[in-house]
């Protein structure tokens, strides 16, 4: 936009040989009344608009930061019109949702410690390219627009999206980039000093990634790559910082005076330190997570009677009181970390709880599995499908449809807690989508395995990080499932406790922490990924910033433990099992794109007499791709013959039998249709053969449209026309036998006799068989293939004897 109001600065990225990107930042024409508002470009082509605003009258009643962050996307962005019943925009997608996390994440420690007036940002997607994407570009502009707002706020905060492209580090790259990218991640931070302090990491391997290392030699995002990337991203963003600290200069407003809401006042802390500081220590030892957090309730209560109760030094603060023995743990959990390197359970800083993985856990699921890591416990359940089934996606993203969907659920009874159940919270969605990133490099492709993936983890117990325990559990599931992933994920979370000594700020990272470690530590830093590389990574912070090579040195802690974690799983499954009876069998059938409209018929005739004769479901995709499934070999097989006799027409041979179906009758015979376009007339003189050779008034009084009927072809003329003839069984005295209407048999080509043991059709009869016996053995005690199997290792207190306690602290953390 352009005018004398304008105040406005722009963030030129120079990524080499791959160009130049341009951001830019203004302010005064838009949202004039919000505390802060900044119009935010990206080549001139992504616009968003990003507002700040604050309630006056702070909520002193709340024990936390009223910040909110929404994302509005605008289907007019696009150019497209919603797709939904009123076609209007309704509840945010997904997209939306994780992109409100990502701001909030670095921008909430930003904010001073106390404030209590709501705050609220509110990003609005005006104009998108589809190739851009807008998330990174969201994030600088809500640090710009709070910026300028007035707010007590600790910025500018920078945000970049670098891609792993040939070998470079390539900073907002397009959809189409990301294409060839082995790694992409999204990195913010803030300038501190001469040096970029990280705040918030999100990243992950792309679908793209396993092919590019394994067949074209790409670099692998190993450990060590990860590290020099977040270095890289430093130089990005201290450029956006330093124009949005430009247009702070000259567009800010005064940083105005907010009433302050301290947790409670130095008194109230110095009096409970001196009384309960013994106890806490000690109870802060117990290893079991009920046990300890019970003792803690009885000092916490015992110090409110002594200390607030009537008459007593601090009569009437009871909150301040609780709010000080938090802290007094926080304190007491640190310094042994910091002077002992012992954590709360007595594991070292790098040990990680007893594990067990086990497989096949429920009955008639198509792949099931629990993990385990000390108190957190989650199941993983595997559903296959058709492609059909694929979530159908209507987001400003280019991506329309979703084959690999991933939920996670995180009931309140994981805490022993009671709340709320239904739809799923933006944290619950944030898990999920982490849990999802860190799969997708190695699941097949859609040519592999054609099916629909829906994974769901269950939260059945949290003691930290269920996420990265639902990475694992998915893993187990899917193997379980049959899905032939191309290796195996684990993941672990990482934390953080730093402190000043003598001037200068050590800080020690903790392996497999607990719901308490993350509550009282600074850092909750998640890795996942196989035994060769990283498949995603998710870095919170409570400091302004953290060093990377602290952030290096912790993601190589995590592969030692990620390795561990991957042997155990491989002891509960090392290969994929075969596929479940339960689950649906799908084929892929490739035809001419010319002839879709013929297997398709006049208004779906066609493909739905195929589906309604075999049982099969059919999908054709633009390319010629039939996906055929059903709920056994056989009727998919069915389906394959006559997609390929639309398709790829055969001339029947003569003496080949069918289980034809009578589609007309006339005075002389009646025509049955043998394979899709194929049809044949049997004489009336073969159809009094059903009835003995009774002479028949009329042949509709023997054979119905629709009538299954077992015929042999037996005469072909020079112009093509097939004459059939009644098959009639050796040894049968019941002629009517011979014509009956099976319900869900289709038009199979029936081998003759001689061959039929070296027919496709035997061989699918053969494999029917045996899949019977497997799912016989499933059901009964003793089956071989798809029963429980468990893998399980200690390590903790006493490596080896699987022994070390477990705890937590919180059910509303993050990192649960």
């Amino acid at each position: 936009m352009e005018g004398p109001e304008i105040t406005f600065a722009e963030a030129t990225i120079d990524n080499g040989k791959f160009g130049t990107r341009t951001v830019r930042f203004e302010t005064g024409r838009l949202a004039k009344q919000a505390a802060g508002a900044v119009l935010c470009y990206l080549d001139d082509e992504t616009t968003l608009l990003s507002t700040t605003a604050a309630g006056k009258q702070p909520k002193d009643q709340f024990d936390f930061f009223p910040l909110t962050v929404d994302v509005e996307e605008r289907m007019y962005a696009a150019g497209k019109i919603p797709g939904s019943f009123f076609r209007r925009e309704g509840r945010p997608s997904t997209d939306a949702i994780l992109t409100c996390r990502l701001i909030d994440r670095p921008l909430r420690p930003a904010f001073v410690k106390g404030l209590r007036n709501e705050v609220q940002v509110v990003i609005t997607v005006l104009s998108l390219n589809p190739d851009h994407q807008y998330d990174v570009l969201a994030i600088n502009g809500a640090s710009a627009s709070t910026q300028i707002s007035g707010l007590p706020f600790s910025g500018p905060i920078g945000a970049t999206r670098v891609s792993l492209i040939d070998g470079q580090w390539v900073a907002f790259p397009n959809f189409s980039d990301i294409e060839r990218s082995t790694f992409d991640m999204v990195v913010a931070g803030r300038v501190v000093g001469d040096d970029v302090a990280i705040m918030m990491v999100e990243a992950e391997s792309t679908e793209s990634t396993w092919d590019l290392v394994k067949h074209q030699g790409a670099q692998a995002p190993t450990e060590e790559v990860v590290a020099q990337g977040l270095e890289a991203s430093k130089k990005f963003i201290r450029v956006l910082c330093e124009a949005q600290a430009e247009l702070a200069s000259k567009a800010a407003k005064e940083v105005q005076e907010f009433p302050l809401f301290l947790d409670y006042q130095d008194d109230a802390y110095t009096a409970v330190e001196q009384a309960g500081s013994t106890d806490t220590a000690a109870a802060l030892q117990i290893a079991d997570k009920q046990e300890r957090e019970g003792r803690l309730d009885e000092i916490k209560e015992s110090l409110k009677a002594d200390l607030a109760g009537g008459g007593r030094p601090l009569e009437g603060r009871d909150k301040e009181v609780s709010a000080a023995f938090r802290s007094l743990q926080k304190k007491l959990v640190r310094e042994r970390i910091l002077r002992d390197k012992v954590r709360i359970d007595g594991r070292g800083l790098r040990d990680i709880r007893a594990l067990s993985a086990e497989v096949e856990v429920l009955p008639r699921v198509h792949g099931s599995a629990i993990f385990e890591r000390g108190e957190t416990q989650i199941m993983g359940v595997t559903t296959l499908n058709m492609l059909r089934m694929e979530q159908q996606l209507d987001t400003l993203s280019p991506v329309t449809r979703k084959r690999y969907m991933h939920n996670y659920n995180f009931p309140p009874y994981s805490t022993g807690e009671t709340g709320r159940v239904g739809s799923p919270k933006r944290r619950e969605i944030g898990h999920g989508a982490l849990a999802e990133r860190a799969l997708m490099p190695v699941l097949p492709t859609r040519e592999e395995f054609p099916y629909a993936i829906r994974q769901v983890s269950e939260a059945l117990g949290s003691n930290g990080s269920t996420s990265m325990g639902s990475v694992c559990a998915s893993t187990l599931a899917l193997l379980n499932a049959g899905v032939p992933l191309r290796a195996p994920v684990a993941g672990i979370a990482m934390g953080l406790v730093s402190a000043e000594v003598d001037g200068e700020v050590q800080y020690a990272a903790l392996t497999d922490i607990l719901g308490a470690e993350d509550a009282f530590g600074d850092m909750d830093f998640k890795v996942a990924g196989t035994k060769e590389f990283v498949t995603a990574i998710q870095l919170d912070t409570k400091l302004d910033g953290i060093p990377a090579d602290v952030l290096a040195g912790a993601l190589t802690q995590a592969r030692d433990a990620r390795l561990h974690i991957l042997d155990v799983m491989n002891e509960a499954i090392d290969a994929p099992d075969e596929m479940s009876p339960y689950a649906p069998r799908v084929i892929a059938v490739k035809i001419p794109v010319d002839k879709i409209g013929e297997v398709i018929g006049p208004k779906g005739k066609m493909i739905n007499q195929i589906q309604e004769d075999t049982g099969a479901d059919l999908s054709i995709e633009d390319d010629g791709t039939v996906y055929i499934g059903a709920t056994d070999g056989p009727s998919a097989e069915a389906a394959r013959a006559a997609v390929n006799a639309i398709a790829n027409p055969q001339m029947p041979e003569v003496g080949e039998r069918f289980l034809g179906t009578v589609v007309k009758t006339t005075t002389f015979g009646a025509f049955v249709s043998l394979l899709p376009g194929k049809d044949g007339l049997l004489h009336i003189s073969e159809v009094r053969k059903l009835v003995g050779g009774k002479r028949i008034d009329a042949v509709e009084d023997v054979l119905k449209i629709g009538q299954k009927v077992q015929v042999e072809l037996k005469e072909i003329d020079p112009r093509g026309k097939l004459s059939l003839a009644v098959v009639e069984e050796a040894g049968s005295g019941d002629a009517d036998a011979k014509a009956e209407a099976p319900a869900a048999t289709g038009p199979v080509a029936e081998a003759p006799a001689s061959e039929a043991a070296g027919s496709d059709a035997a061989v699918d009869a053969s494999d029917d068989e045996v899949l019977g016996d497997n799912h016989a053995d499933a059901e009964g005690e003793g089956g071989e293939r798809r029963r429980r199997r468990r893998g399980g290792r200690g390590r903790g207190r006493k490596n080896g004897e699987g022994e070390g306690g477990n705890a937590d602290e919180g059910s509303d953390s993050d990192s649960e």
